[in-house]
Parts: C-alpha cells; sequence; structure tokens
C-alpha cells in the first residue's frame, strides 16, 4: 500500500474584513445597548436595555425593559449607555461584560 499525504481542509474561510482566527471559529457573540441603572457594585453595574415589542391586540408600540447585571472594568456611572457583550457566567446572575461606554452622563 502506497502511504498517501491526506491534506485536512479548514471549513469555509472567514468572510473579507474579518481577521481568521487560528484556535477556532466561534459564534458570534450578542450584543445590546442600554443605560446603567445601579453602580453599587464594586466591578459590577445593572443595565437597562429598552425594546419596542408590538401589542397583539391594539397593534401599538409598547416599551419592554430588561436588566442584566454585567461586569464593568471601565467605570461606568449611573446614566452612562453602554455596550455589552454575552460572555460566559462570572458569577450566579452575571453574564454580560461592559465592552465601551458610548455617552457619559450629563453631570
Amino acid at each position: 500500500m502506497a502511504e498517501e499525504e491526506i491534506q485536512i481542509q479548514d471549513a469555509a474561510p472567514a468572510p473579507a474584513g474579518q481577521p481568521e482566527k487560528e484556535e477556532g471559529r466561534r459564534s458570534r457573540r450578542s450584543e445590546k445597548v442600554g443605560v446603567v441603572a445601579s453602580d453599587k457594585m464594586q466591578k459590577s453595574v445593572v443595565v437597562r436595555v429598552d425594546r419596542l415589542v408590538r401589542h397583539t391586540k391594539y397593534r401599538r408600540y409598547v416599551r419592554r425593559t430588561s436588566q442584566f447585571m454585567a461586569h464593568d472594568e471601565l467605570g461606568a456611572t449611573v446614566g452612562d449607555k453602554v455596550r455589552i457583550v454575552e460572555t460566559r457566567p462570572l458569577s450566579a446572575r452575571k453574564r454580560w461584560r461592559v465592552v465601551e461606554i458610548l455617552q457619559k452622563a450629563a453631570k
């Protein structure tokens, strides 16, 4: 039997504009933009995210609010508009991380 060289081809190449990762592919992490509602903890904030949902009966848009606990190394304060991304569980209730402060609160 002749020994043959087997080449393993990678999955589809990364789309243009995105660098290829050598360690493997990871799905896109969910991102949300919200306002900091509480910063009373050390290195943690509560972020309030608003979304508009159409009411099934009245066909009007209703504002729904969700609150997420996020890890904060940047020092966001109450009223700051921040972007958070999904991450591994950091504690019992923290699964989000603040990646940037989009707008500082007016003093």
